[in-house]
């Protein structure tokens, strides 16, 4: 299937209504109260109408739901605030859903904003929240600037080093402008992360050379054998640059760095070797992540209307700007998710044989029988 901006498309689509009926009904056979399974399933399927596919309905089951049943993320998330100004605030998340505790922690901030120009809450003992983008876009939407950082378990070698210490480490910002979407971007620390080298291995494809590192000092490109690898501590994850110095691989290293640091040095919260997820006996335990999010008020300055045209031109000229031989179109940061999302709109979301399994495997572990999907339907009629 092709789109009108040229994508193709060749798995069936889920509708996205369909998609999220079936997604909340399971997060509440898990135990997360429906209010909160509204929230995670709105921020799971945002990364799918973006195209994010790393962070979306692929990784419904695998981060979340074998998470709860695990032990290790708590299906009620409890949201403690510990510690309160105007225009800040320490948040506990009690291990509880992390996408309810962001998207809680971003309104603060933005709230708090709105009345002094500029609000900041850092937040302790989370769990995986998803995309940041979806939290940077909330204060967009709200014609502020959106910042948010959170830390992860330890993936990302220093340069010149072999250890996982770091975690991916997204440093996300988001910009209001006056066009159809905003500015976001959106994007780790390291050249990949391990949602996008889980994707390679779903689908049979290699991880490019370069993203990986082995204990030898050598990059890996086979992607099951990473992932064992890095479940070892047998391999790293590059920082933004590569290996060591010539293409600025210090330059990621220090913004992951600089995340570490903002996602546990505000909040008294856990970092690095202590976000690994299992205990000394090697027990899973959870992974008490931290976050911060950050607004600023726009219209604080000189106007939110000023800011966002400035923006829109500034972006504008950089579209504009001469191409590079057999390209045609340069892109801004939130374009290309921008073009997925109308291409998706009244499609839905995309889902290969492996997400299929997993839908039609929790519905009947759930007794979900009210669902059927479309390729269910596509694979009786071939």
């Amino acid at each position: 299937m092709i789109g009108g901006d040229g994508m193709t498309e060749t798995r069936p689509f889920v509708p996205w209504d369909l998609m999220r009926d079936f997604m909340i009904a399971v997060f509440e056979k898990e135990g997360v109260p429906h209010e909160d399974a509204e929230v995670c399933t709105e921020v799971l399927l945002e990364s799918d109408r973006r195209g994010i596919e790393s962070h979306g309905c692929n990784r419904f089951k695998s981060i979340y739901l074998d998470r709860i049943d695990a032990g290790i993320l708590n299906p009620v998330t409890q949201f403690e605030v510990v510690r309160e100004t105007p225009t800040t605030a320490v948040v506990d998340g009690h291990n509880g859903m992390g996408m309810v505790v962001g998207k809680k922690a971003m309104q603060m901030a933005i709230d708090k904003a709105k009345t002094y120009g500029m609000g900041m809450v850092a937040v302790r003992n989370s769990t995986h929240y998803g995309i940041a983008g979806y939290y940077a876009t909330m204060a967009a939407q709200n014609n502020m600037i959106g910042m948010t950082g959170t830390n992860a378990r330890p993936s990302i070698a220093p340069t010149f080093g072999v250890e996982n210490m770091l975690g991916t480490n997204p440093l996300t910002i988001g910009l209001p402008t006056d066009e159809e979407f905003p500015f976001v971007l959106d994007c780790a620390t390291s050249i990949s992360q391990r949602g996008k080298i889980e994707y390679y291995a779903r689908n049979g494809e290699p991880t490019p050379a370069g993203m990986v590192i082995g204990r030898d000092g050598q990059p890996m490109t086979e992607s099951q054998e990473i992932l064992k690898a890095l479940n070892e501590k047998r391999a790293a994850l590059t920082p933004l640059g590569g290996i060591g110095e010539e293409l600025g691989g210090y330059k990621g290293y220090g913004y992951a760095t600089v995340v570490e640091i903002l996602s546990a040095a505000l909040q008294a919260g856990s970092y690095m070797k202590m976000l690994s997820g299992f205990d000394s006996e090697g027990n899973k335990i959870p992974y008490p992540l931290g976050h911060f999010f950050i607004a600023i008020d726009t219209e604080a300055f000189m106007g939110a209307d000023v800011f966002k045209k400035t923006a829109g031109d500034i972006l504008r000229e950089l579209r504009a700007s001469q191409k590079a031989p057999g390209h045609n179109r340069i892109y801004t940061a939130g374009e290309k998710e921008y073009d997925v999302w109308r291409f998706r709109a009244d499609k839905g979301v995309p889902v290969g044989e492996s997400v299929q399994k997993e839908l039609t495997g929790l519905r009947d572990r759930f007794g979900l029988s009210r669902f059927v999907f479309p390729f269910e339907h596509q694979g009786a009629a071939q």
